[in-house]
């Protein structure tokens, strides 16, 4: 299991101070409203699956140069300082508002379709 350096813990800590409060720093981009934000299922074994949120621009990258794929409750939490290929989808601070009062708690396991 590969540890979070210092910088990034101060990085998630710094995200979800922004996330309670709910007022974003000036010139924060939250990731959940860009139209590149995409929700994927991630299998978890005996049909069922996971959802997961991924960035379709690639932005979101390991140091290895993979893709990085997030939990799908931590998604409100996503934030840059500055993407070039931000795409706002037009709902502003309400849509975020929203997401965080119904977004899970926690990592919740989904069943395949009957």
């Amino acid at each position: 299991m590969m540890r979070k350096t210092e910088p990034d813990i101060f990085a998630d800590r710094a995200a979800d101070e922004a996330c309670v409060v709910g007022s974003a720093p000036r010139g924060t981009i939250y990731c959940a409203n860009c139209i590149r934000c995409k929700l994927v299922p991630s299998p978890a074994g005996s049909g069922s699956y996971y959802l997961r949120v991924r960035c379709d621009a690639g932005q979101w990258r390991k140091k290895s140069g993979e893709e990085k794929i997030y939990k799908y409750f931590t998604v409100a939490r996503r934030s840059i300082a500055s993407c070039s290929y931000y795409e706002d989808m037009g709902e502003g601070p309400e849509f975020l508002k929203d997401l965080r009062a119904t977004l899970p708690a926690a990592d919740e396991l989904y069943g395949a379709p009957d």
